[in-house]
């Protein structure tokens, strides 16, 4: 996979005017990421299933949904239903079930993402790399929007790529910009979660264009 998938977080955007500001990247980008914040496995607490089936209503763009959130397992049935496309859940939060929470992803035909945050070592992971569709990088530590990018975190998609076969997308979401998102494709990502830096621009298309 050669082309380079930007997914916008919605974290950044105007939770009053939610539906306009993903009509505003909705021209420019194939995909949305939606933060799933629980309160407990991170310390914010964002949207859930009704907000998800809502976005569902107003538009085609592929829900890329980020669960971060305790016990995912107990989740993919509800969020599959309110229409996610591909669900990502995090390693650190599954509590031991992560080979039974990605068939549970399976069966509601959604692909399947795994995602690390900045302490966990690929290594934890690395059985599962070719069992997913995405495996998830946090260049920062997950929780909230306009962080600045964990450099060291670079190594680790280097390290991703070099396990998985050239179907995997790797994604990564923390500090995203203009001279970040290049750091990040050099190394084999090839898609990049952007909140701050696409919301807070004054031409969207534009700042979706740069990281490209």
């Amino acid at each position: 996979m050669n082309k380079i998938i930007v997914s916008p977080s919605i974290l950044s955007a105007d939770f009053s005017n939610l539906g306009a500001d993903i009509k505003k990247v909705e021209p420019y980008c194939p995909w949305i990421h939606i933060d799933v914040m629980d309160g407990h496995f991170v310390p914010n607490i964002t949207i859930g299933v009704p907000v998800v089936k809502s976005i569902r209503n107003i538009t085609n763009l592929f829900l890329d949904t980020h669960l971060m959130i305790e016990n995912p397992l107990k989740y993919i049935d509800a969020f599959s239903s309110a229409g996610s496309n591909l669900i990502t859940f995090h390693y650190e939060a599954a509590l031991n079930k992560t080979e039974e929470t990605i068939d549970r992803i399976r069966q509601n035909n959604k692909k399947a993402g795994l995602s690390i945050k900045p302490d966990t070592p690929v290594e934890e992971i690395e059985q599962y790399i070719n069992k997913v569709d995405l495996i998830l990088i946090m260049t920062v530590e997950p929780g909230f929007g306009g962080q600045t990018f964990k450099e060291d975190q670079v190594e680790k998609i280097k390290k991703v790529k070099s396990l998985s076969d050239s179907n995997l997308i790797i994604q990564v979401d923390g500090g995203i910009n203009q001279k970040t998102a290049k750091i990040c494709t050099e190394q084999g990502a090839n898609c990049l979660v952007a909140g701050s830096y696409i919301y807070n621009s004054t031409n969207i298309k534009q700042a979706i264009e740069s990281l490209i």
